[in-house]
């Protein structure tokens, strides 16, 4: 018995997503189907230009590397929280959140960097068309996932390290829906201010610096689609560039709110939605901003839709000689 005690108290309890809600059961099935639409949406994609001759390129392999981050970004937090829901049980072991903070901080982090490197790709395709091919290599594209995942992995393990090690004096519930760094140093009784601090420094390396870079890359890349003769070239090149700043103030934009903004701490509720917002529903939008305004994606999956359904291509052929 004393050893069950033992082991219980060294146990978490996630308090949920705005526990006090009357709409609580409303909420969750959002969500799970937001989770559902995610999966659906991020798994077509990474097919598609995994199996898609025309999407062999650069972009799309960058692409298909941001939807699997998005993919596992949202699954580190709404199957937990729903079995949570579901079971009755708000129980996680501290394994469990140790484990749950490393992965969704490196996926967070690896998603920064990557959309930095993503930019830096439209920049030299549409600034140094003649030279893309070669300064943008499939070896240089490797390179960039490894930098991304590496970078968000290492800055992970340092926090989630540091973090796990601090010794908990308060009652063990964490008002989240998931293990959050700041939401479970707010458990400790040591003095955190210098831990406080390596947060917004870190914060700057993986948020802003990146972000400089993109808006620095973009600004050029405009002025350069300004100057283009051709008008089909110039909405090509605007329509993949809105469309990477779309997902780039979607999800940059939560992340200064969080852990940037003077006094975040002390809003712990506001901090749950923006969480929400980045991790569950960023990842369900990405792929639909990039499918619906991207003319090549939509092709090859109605070329694979056809493809699947002959019926539907006979159809097709049978129209073409009528």
């Amino acid at each position: 018995m004393e050893r069950n005690n033992k082991t219980i108290s060294t146990d978490f309890i996630l308090l949920g997503l705005w526990p006090e809600s009357s709409h609580l059961v409303i909420l969750i099935y959002l969500i799970l189907l937001v989770y559902c639409m995610a999966v659906m949406s991020n798994v077509v994609l990474i097919l598609l230009i995994w199996l898609d001759l025309h999407l062999q390129s650069p972009m799309y392999f960058l692409l298909s590397h941001l939807s699997l981050i998005d993919l596992a970004l949202i699954s580190t937090s709404v199957p937990k929280m729903v079995t949570n829901f579901f079971s009755g049980e708000r129980v996680i072991s501290q394994v469990g959140c140790g484990t749950q903070i490393f992965f969704s901080l490196t996926l967070g982090i690896a998603e920064c960097l990557l959309l930095t490197l993503m930019s830096y790709d439209r920049y030299i395709a549409i600034c140094n068309p003649l030279r893309y091919s070669v300064i943008i290599s499939h070896a240089t594209c490797k390179k960039m996932v490894i930098v991304s995942w590496a970078g968000g992995a290492i800055t992970s393990l340092v926090h989630t390290a540091y973090a796990m090690h601090f010794p908990i004096c308060h009652p063990r519930e964490i008002l989240h829906f998931l293990c959050e760094v700041m939401a479970l140093l707010k458990l400790t009784c040591e003095d955190i201010s210098a831990y406080v601090k390596s947060v917004v420094v870190s914060s700057f390396l993986v948020v802003l610096i990146p972000l400089s870079l993109i808006l620095a890359s973009y600004t050029l890349i405009f002025l350069a689609v300004l100057h283009m003769n051709s008008s089909e070239g110039r909405n090509k090149a605007l329509a993949t560039c809105s469309s990477h700043l779309c997902v780039v103030s979607l999800y940059f934009g939560p992340a200064i709110l969080v852990y940037m903004r003077p006094g975040s701490s002390k809003t712990p509720r506001l901090n749950q939605s923006l969480f929400m917002f980045n991790a569950i529903l960023t990842p369900m939008l990405n792929p639909l901003i990039y499918s619906l305004r991207n003319k090549d994606v939509i092709e090859a999956l109605k070329s694979r839709v056809i493809n699947r359904f002959p019926l539907r291509k006979m159809k097709r052929h049978l129209h073409c000689y009528t």
